[in-house]
């Protein structure tokens, strides 16, 4: 049988070391040799000895959504094998950190990271109560950590003379040293009588970068 989906870019090859690495620009693969963490349902495909376990429903099995205040669900993977994870064909990206580094992440960015990191749920400083809330996810730690991101991200400088104004439906994440506050665009009055529905921003100060994705939040699917 002849193909060109038989040609060595779409072909998965053995694992030569452990970890993370990118099969494509749409998924990840993972040669797992102990445990990984990675979002729940994110699991495409495996082979070799794996156990799948969903982490529990506490603030350590969940990193929060921004503004929904809801939670991304987390699974552990153990043992040794391959494994592939990808999300709703969305761009993958691996995020390789040294100790002492610290990224913000929205949770929906998330698809599977390397156990040596640490995360924290933290609420975004100066976000009020948007929508409830603005939490995102604090990564810190040695390792890798692999994102999605709907079509291509835009990484953005962040420098103390020029702040940068972000939508908050499409930020994925910041590095963590910037101080956050809310930024209104438009005059309450504006509001009411109909605005572009962009008044309020996310505004990050200091020494460091942001990035966002070329659209906002689609709406949830929602079960039959």
């Amino acid at each position: 049988m002849k193909s060109d989906l038989f040609s060595s870019e779409h072909m998965a090859q053995p694992a030569t070391a452990p970890g993370m690495t990118l099969q494509n620009s749409k998924s990840i693969k993972y040669a797992v040799n102990g445990e990984m963490h990675a979002r729940q349902g994110a699991m495409i495909a495996f082979r070799g000895n794996l156990q799948f376990e969903r982490k529990g429903q506490g603030l350590g099995g969940l990193l929060k959504r921004a503004v929904t205040g809801e939670g991304l669900a987390l699974m552990a993977v153990r043992g040794q094998g391959e494994a592939w994870f990808a999300h709703e064909a969305a761009n993958c990206f691996i995020v390789e950190m040294d100790q002492g580094d610290s990224l913000t992440i929205n949770g929906r960015n998330v698809l599977c990271f390397d156990a040596t990191l640490s995360y924290e749920i933290k609420t975004v400083k100066g976000a009020g109560m948007v929508g409830g809330g603005l939490f995102n996810s604090v990564f810190t730690g040695y390792g890798k950590l692999g994102l999605v991101c709907e079509g291509t991200p835009i990484v953005i400088p962040v420098t103390a003379a020029q702040p940068v104004y972000v939508d908050t439906d499409a930020v994925v994440g910041w590095s963590q040293q910037l101080t956050t506050s809310l930024h209104r665009s438009q005059s309450v009055g504006s509001m009411v009588r109909g605005g572009s529905g962009e008044a309020v921003q996310l505004m990050l100060q200091g020494e460091g970068f942001v990035i966002v994705r070329p659209s906002e939040a689609r709406p949830e699917k929602t079960s039959n």
